[in-house]
């Protein structure tokens, strides 16, 4: 193994913020394609590390292995202060952490839900059901956001000088189902902020080749 980390991940998938949040850092890393639904050599050395074949997944260079987003992107908090969020002394800190847990807490279920429903119910109708379930839970999720944030495009989601991971989150985020024109009839402002993150030009790279479908040069 080098002396970098390993990031274990799939295009389109959640380890996207992390590859994201690595190269605003200027952080190195190796990348290792595995897609949990894909038998490949990288799945086979994924479940060597992680039993649940997690992505994102980040091996240290010592061995230590990290699970979660949230996690791995507060590590990286750590090795780079003030460039990924506020610090520990910032005003901002306290709702910078909430919506940083929030946003896999209270959304990220409902995309791994709602994507296996069969796993939770039996039958075409009940499964149909629950997928829709989670849509309208997404949609009202955002909608919190948006009512207690009151986002616009033109400053970053917590109006700080510098975008936070909650922004990369977002820009992320929003672009799953139910897609950013449905989840824009609740939330506005945060797809107004998404759409900013989409320009940055240190961003676009990674967004074009985890979303070559939906992204669209601005």
């Amino acid at each position: 193994m080098t002396g970098k980390p390993t990031l274990y991940g799939a295009p389109g998938c959640g380890s996207a913020v992390v590859e994201a949040a690595f190269t605003l850092t200027g952080e190195g890393y190796d990348y290792v394609e595995a897609e949990p639904w894909t038998p490949s050599a990288g799945v086979e050395a994924l479940r060597a590390v992680n039993p649940l074949v997690q992505i994102p997944t980040l091996v240290l260079p010592g061995g230590a292995v990290m699970t979660e987003s949230v996690a791995i992107l507060l590590w990286l908090m750590e090795r780079h202060p003030g460039v990924l969020g506020p610090g520990p002394d910032d005003p901002a800190r306290p709702s910078f952490l909430r919506w940083l847990v929030y946003l896999p807490a209270a959304i990220y279920p409902m995309y791994t839900v709602g994507d296996f429903a069969d796993r939770w119910v039996t039958g075409a109708t009940a499964a149909a059901e629950l997928k829709q379930a989670t849509i309208d839970r997404t949609l009202f999720c955002w909608q919190v956001m948006e009512r207690a944030l009151k986002p616009d495009g033109d400053a970053w989601l917590l109006d700080m000088p510098d975008l936070t991971v909650l922004d990369l989150y977002i820009s992320m985020m929003t672009r799953w189902r139910p897609g950013r024109e449905a989840i824009r009839t609740v939330a506005p402002g945060i797809v107004a902020v998404a759409e900013r993150v989409d320009k940055m030009p240190v961003v676009k790279p990674v967004w074009k080749r985890h979303f070559p479908d939906e992204y669209t040069d601005p």
